[in-house]
């Protein structure tokens, strides 16, 4: 397993799952097969790809300690960049189907809605991760300051699962709003606590 994860073709395999539900919605917009209401299909469909691929790159630590792989970490700054892709995609959807692209309609509707103040703010911390994922960046910001920036991750999961349930209030269903939660709830419970089991250590 360690030897397939080193393996070059795991990258190039990795990239194509990840971007197989883009590939498929697509397939699905060219047949005309997104249902009766093909802008909200691929608005919540972006939207809950945002999520999983959030989920992801939040299980690759866990993976990698837990295993003890570090070959799993080669895969993480693409799978944010794989996030980051499918946040766009959602963020184009609301722009485009709901105000048609007019950005002064866009700027006035931010602030009025939460739940879209909230998944705005997810996505402008999203775009500072993007531009600052390369090595350079790292350079340039010096580590600490790169770091700190990154971490931010953990609130971008946190404004995502305050958007989708703010989303959902309206139709008082949170089933699935639940689950998102409870997954990026236990991956961000697993860092505090292995966080707290260092510092408690001697030395």
């Amino acid at each position: 397993m360690r030897a397939a994860l080193r393996h070059p073709a795991a990258w190039w395999a990795l990239l194509f799952t990840g971007l197989l539900p883009f590939f498929c919605l697509v397939g699905l917009t060219l047949q005309d097969q997104l249902g009766a209401n093909p802008t909200e299909y691929l608005t919540r469909a972006t939207g809950d790809w945002t999520l999983r691929s959030l989920c992801v790159v939040l299980a690759v630590t866990p993976l990698r300690v837990l295993s003890g792989w570090p070959e799993w970490l080669r895969f993480r700054r693409m799978l944010g960049l794989i996030t980051y892709f499918y946040a766009v995609l959602h963020l184009a959807c609301y722009a485009w189907f709901d105000m048609g692209l007019d950005l002064a309609d866009i700027l006035a509707d931010i602030p009025k809605r939460t739940f879209i103040l909230v998944g705005f703010a997810a996505w402008l911390l999203l775009t500072a991760m993007a531009l600052t994922s390369f090595n350079r960046a790292i350079r340039w910001l010096g580590a600490a300051r790169w770091r700190a920036l990154h971490r931010s991750v953990y609130a971008v999961a946190v404004l995502a699962v305050l958007h989708f349930w703010w989303m959902r209030a309206g139709k008082n269903n949170f089933a699935e709003v639940l689950v998102y939660a409870a997954v990026l709830a236990l991956l961000l419970a697993w860092r505090i606590w292995r966080r707290w089991r260092q510092a408690a250590q001697p030395g």
